[in-house]
């Protein structure tokens, strides 16, 4: 593990374009298949530091799209991993910087891409999560610091790192249900 350790970064401003850009090109390829694709994570929230790689979730209708969506994002030179332990979330990576493949020969920002059917319990979670913490900037200040305190803690173990965020991310989805009440 200790070859690919945890660092944070600053906020940078460019993460929402380069998620536009990248919305745009999968959109492009997915037509009619994504019924929206999302920025999600904690580059999809403004002033927050976070991993320098945008997580992108694209909404499909329902699970029995995935074939499909699986066959496009291939053709693209992306590959399926499956779900990865986590049910409603479908992983891709890439296989180059080149990818998504859109024929421009553009060299893309490290990002993790997932496949959700809309009714996902994990797409709900990512929505709630990122939405709650764009209302309420003192969690993601509070967020931002736990995050930069943990990667120095646990910089070579990112399952440490992640296993350590976790109790903030149940409170902040349970503020962010008891609000939606």
């Amino acid at each position: 593990m200790g070859d690919n350790p945890v660092e944070i970064a600053d906020y940078d401003p460019q993460w929402p374009p380069s998620f536009r850009a990248l919305q745009g090109a999968l959109g492009a390829a997915l037509s009619d298949l994504a019924l929206t694709i999302e920025h999600i994570g904690s580059t999809a929230v403004p002033g927050l530091p976070a991993k320098p790689i945008l997580d992108i979730d694209v909404v499909i209708e329902s699970a029995t799209h995935l074939p499909r969506a699986v066959q496009v994002l291939v053709g693209l030179g992306y590959v399926h991993q499956g779900d990865l332990g986590i049910t409603g979330r479908e992983a891709f990576k890439r296989l180059g910087e080149d990818v998504p493949r859109d024929g421009t020969g553009r060299t893309w920002p490290e990002h993790h891409l997932y496949v959700c059917p809309q009714d996902s319990p994990e797409l709900r979670r990512h929505l709630a999560f990122r939405d709650y913490l764009r209302a309420h900037p003192d969690q993601a200040a509070a967020y931002g610091n736990l995050k930069q305190r943990l990667a120095q803690q646990f910089r070579h173990d990112r399952d440490g790192y992640c296993n350590a965020k976790a109790a903030f991310i149940a409170e902040a989805l349970r503020q962010a249900a008891e609000i939606a009440k």
